[in-house]
């Protein structure tokens, strides 16, 4: 936790002057504190967990007109039941909360309501009201967050005077403005609004937090009787119409999400009881197959993650997630041309998925059939965001090739995505060496070097 607050303190003669944080400050404020987080919290890189969930907040986002940041969302591998919103547009779902969760409108619910706490910045208004409050002491917080206990009980207050830790605590009327905000955004969008009240109920249902473990910021789910009734007024008034196209393929995928959260962020041995508890209740059933194949996979079981894969297949057989992960199996199983099969069969159903065309670049390169590799990783770089594993598979593929120049390209394409500037620079400049005596290539070197790129 000293690193996050050396990089968060500014220099004592600033501190001096504290001040409400700029949307540039909060900005980048929210970027380092999604570093801090990948530090010290699991976040789950699965692309279609995370496909769905920022999907649905991109979805939610529709109807706001002014949107203070780029919003993301992200979800922690952890069985606590809580979402909150961080600096700059970060929003975290905790894997547990999503676990909970029956329908997709209640997950909805849940969002649009930490939407509503970053569109209205509350966060920079509690700094505001109090001129003592400085990144200092968001920096205090933040390492709270990540410590917990008395330990973290220690460094927020020895972050902040006079115990302005409380200030920073939503109010009431924050949750009530957050509440009306959120009802706002997932209405417009076509959700059911009595959804977070109903999630709000299984939140307080269960035993969802330790509160000694997390600062009074991320507490953002506190219920009451005032505040479930004016929830409840809200959605009486409300005649919610039929179901956009959009609303009704969320709530289609949401067993799929839910199944693939499962199946990646509990315990495996408790996920495989799971599904197959639910298989023994429904045999017929697609979801306790996935899950049972995600689970096997994980734990290299790969026979038996096969089985189940192909038996959810025979009664889905135009899932996408079913084939990329069946696909996945094989490659792991050294089986790359029936890989390659399967990955050319999920692409008939979404030719341009980014996830199944590096899969099958991969399949290709093991195969050393380094051009069929170039050709679809070049696609792929053309893609916004470009992955930076394309860059490094490129430049594998051109090393093998012995296109030199090209292979040294790409990996400083790929240092340059990761930020290791030095070995970056190393690359482009042995790319600058090779190339000479083609202008074409040069120019594009010189281009690669000065272009900032946009990471995954």
């Amino acid at each position: 936790m000293v690193t996050l607050v050396l990089l968060l303190v500014p220099p004592a003669p600033f501190l001096s002057n504290a001040r409400a944080l700029s949307i540039d400050e909060e900005l980048i404020l929210g970027k380092k504190f999604l570093a801090e987080i990948r530090k010290h919290h699991v976040l789950l890189d699965d692309d279609y967990a995370n496909e769905y969930l920022n999907s649905l907040g991109q979805y939610l986002l529709q109807s706001v007109k002014t949107r203070p940041f780029p919003f993301h969302f992200h979800i922690i591998k952890d069985n606590t039941l809580n979402a909150f919103s961080a600096p700059g547009g970060q929003i975290f779902f905790y894997a547990g909360l999503i676990g909970i969760m029956d329908n997709c409108d209640m997950l909805a619910g849940v969002m649009a309501h930490e939407i509503g706490h970053s569109t209205a910045r509350h966060l920079s208004k509690r700094i505001e009201q109090n001129k003592k409050i400085g990144l200092a002491t968001i920096a205090g917080i933040l390492a709270g967050a990540f410590l917990g206990g008395v330990a973290a009980n220690a460094l927020i207050t020895g972050s902040m005077a006079a115990g302005i830790q409380a200030q920073l605590h939503y109010s009431r009327e924050d949750e009530r403005q957050a509440d009306q905000l959120g009802f706002k955004y997932a209405t417009a969008a076509g959700f059911i609004p009595s959804a977070l009240t109903a999630a709000l109920k299984k939140i307080s249902q269960g035993n969802w937090m330790d509160t000694s473990k997390m600062p009074p910021y991320l507490l953002t789910h506190p219920t009451g009787p005032e505040r479930m009734a004016n929830l409840d007024n809200m959605a009486q008034r409300f005649k919610p119409g039929p179901p956009t196209e959009q609303v009704r393929r969320f709530r289609a995928r949401f067993s799929v999400f839910k199944t693939v959260i499962r199946a990646t962020c509990l315990d495996s041995y408790e996920a495989e009881r799971f599904f197959q508890e639910a298989l023994k209740r429904h045999p017929a059933a697609v979801m306790p197959h996935l899950g049972l194949g995600i689970v096997y996979m994980n734990r290299s079981e790969y026979s038996a993650a096969e089985d189940h894969l192909q038996a959810a297949l025979r009664r889905a057989p135009r899932s996408l997630l079913i084939l990329k992960t069946l696909g996945r199996v094989y490659q792991l199983k050294g089986k790359t041309r029936d890989a390659i099969t399967i990955f050319k069969k999920a692409l008939r159903l979404k030719h341009d998925d980014p996830d199944t065309l590096f899969r099958l670049a991969l399949s290709y390169e093991d195969l050393e059939a380094y051009g069929e590799a170039i050709g679809i990783l070049r696609r792929l770089a053309s893609f916004s965001p470009t992955k930076k594993e394309v860059y490094y598979h490129l430049g594998i593929s051109y090393g093998r090739l012995n296109r030199l120049a090209l292979a040294h390209l790409n990996f400083g394409r790929y240092f340059q995505a990761s930020g290791e500037r030095r070995k970056a620079g190393f690359h482009f400049n042995k790319a600058r060496e090779l190339a000479q005596g083609d202008p074409a290539l040069m120019r594009e070197i010189t281009k690669a070097m000065g272009k900032k790129r946009q990471e995954k």
